[in-house]
């Protein structure tokens, strides 16, 4: 039978003219291409519906979830990042945890139970007191086994780990770089110290906890080859269980303002600087997710986004992934405490994703996680992968993306492709916190944007 005269055939020969032409390209290009498929998609799947008293569902029965709870307080805010943060106000955080816990109690009479529990910000750590109440009052209401928490290097003090130990699992704790240069166009060498101070205080910390975990950022506007090379040195000498190579996530706000000081970030040296990161810890440390590493003598990941698909985001600006659907938070703490203290969960915005958007979207986590299974996307969706997304396997597959002799496994070019993936996605998320923080008091908006700085001062 003439192809050609098939439902869709002319597009399927399209295709594959199409893809005579791209097979060869470089994967610069590549990149480029994909990016630009993936801003508009996540233009159209996280645009939310804002509505009145939205509810979260019931769990259901043999789904396993796992917690995240946000912590919106830094002590001086960077100007990469596009979290919901403000400014640290001593009263104010602590009526925010307050409210915090009764929003967990309210998740727990809801029916939910979770075994694993990750607290981000914001800076988590920033008031030590609320923050152990918080965790312990979580391993109260749930089967909390393992607990992730973010912190600052400036917390990595013996006073902190003394308190954190025991209840906390694994630490992840925010460096970026080690580079005295891009921590002063991050504003954190004030904050933190320079470099060595901190791996110093690395290297003390580690020991306390099952793993340690250090967050950098690769493709910072100004950053070069041999500043990242140093980068991989100072890891390499840490004590530090793993690490993760985030690439610049910014949002569009973030983005413009960023190009003011510290000037754009350069896509086509992604790709160096990825090849470089894995060609440098390789032998040492080995992939657990497409930017994560683990040595190899430990083997705890601390990606909360991994262990589980669907997740429960508590907090003010936190993010729920339920049944489908994303429910978002109420960004503003002064919203957030009043409808909690009302006996409501704080969601005023939700999101319900097509089958398509749920495909892709397992596709895309499935690929970060480097835990690709067509068996497991055909009991999840009920058809096989290559009719479900014919179109994104086509285009991994020319691209070379998965191992010949096993197509669960990546490739350096899938590896890197899905980290594409994950920082248009990523992107797409901090532009939904850019149009929710719009809704901010002026008050409020001012406690959440960042100071300017000039170039010179950068």
């Amino acid at each position: 039978m003439d192809q050609n005269r098939l439902p869709g055939g002319r597009i399927i020969q399209h295709v594959k003219k199409m893809t005579r032409l791209i097979k060869d390209l470089p994967i610069n290009i590549a990149e480029r291409a994909l990016t630009t498929v993936l801003k508009s998609q996540t233009r159209i799947n996280l645009t939310s519906t804002t509505a009145a008293d939205i509810a979260l569902p019931s769990p259901r029965p043999g789904v396993e979830y796992t917690l995240y709870a946000h912590v919106p307080f830094c002590e001086s805010l960077c100007p990469y990042c596009s979290f919901n943060r403000f400014l640290f106000e001593e009263k104010k955080a602590s009526v925010y945890f307050n409210a915090l816990r009764a929003e967990m109690r309210l998740i727990a009479a809801l029916g939910y139970n979770f075994k694993t529990l990750y607290i981000g910000g914001g800076t988590p750590t920033i008031r030590m007191d609320d923050l152990c109440q918080t965790i312990d009052l979580a391993r109260e209401l749930f089967d909390i086994k393992e607990v992730s928490c973010e912190t600052n290097p400036n917390h990595l003090t013996p006073e902190y780990v003394e308190q954190l130990k025991g209840r906390v699992q694994r630490l992840s704790v925010g460096v970026q770089s080690f580079e005295t240069k891009l921590l002063r166009e991050m504003n954190r060498l004030e904050k933190f110290g320079s470099g060595d101070m901190i791996l110093e205080r690395i290297n003390e910390t580690a020991p306390h906890f099952e793993s340690l975990n250090v967050d950098m950022i690769f493709n910072f506007p100004n950053q070069t080859a041999e500043m990242l090379s140093r980068d991989l040195d100072a890891i390499l000498s840490s004590n530090a269980q793993q690490v993760t190579f985030y690439p610049l996530m910014s949002s569009n706000s973030v983005e413009k303002s960023m190009a003011g000081s510290v000037g754009k970030p350069n896509h086509k040296r992604e790709w160096e600087f990825f090849n470089l990161i894995n060609d440098r810890l390789t032998g040492t440390f080995v992939p657990l997710s497409a930017w994560t590493f683990v040595r190899k003598s430990a083997g705890m990941i601390d990606e909360y986004i991994v262990d589980n698909e669907e997740y429960v985001g508590i907090g003010s600006g936190a993010f729920s992934y339920l049944d489908g659907a994303l429910y978002v938070n109420n960004f503003s703490v002064a919203d957030y405490v009043h409808t909690v203290e009302s006996g409501k969960t704080p969601v005023n915005a939700l999101n319900h994703y097509g089958n398509k958007a749920q495909m892709r979207y397992w596709f895309m986590m499935n690929l970060f996680g480097m835990n690709f299974d067509r068996q497991a996307f055909q009991r999840r969706f009920e058809e096989p992968i290559g009719r479900g997304l014919w179109l994104e396997m086509l285009f991994m597959n020319l691209m070379g993306a998965f191992q010949k002799d096993n197509r669960q496994l990546l490739t350096r070019r899938g590896q890197f492709l899905s980290v594409v993936m994950m920082r248009e996605f990523f992107s797409g998320v901090n532009n939904v916190r850019d149009l929710a923080r719009k809704n901010l008091s002026p008050l409020e908006l001012a406690s959440a944007t960042p100071e300017k700085r000039t170039t010179s001062e950068a």
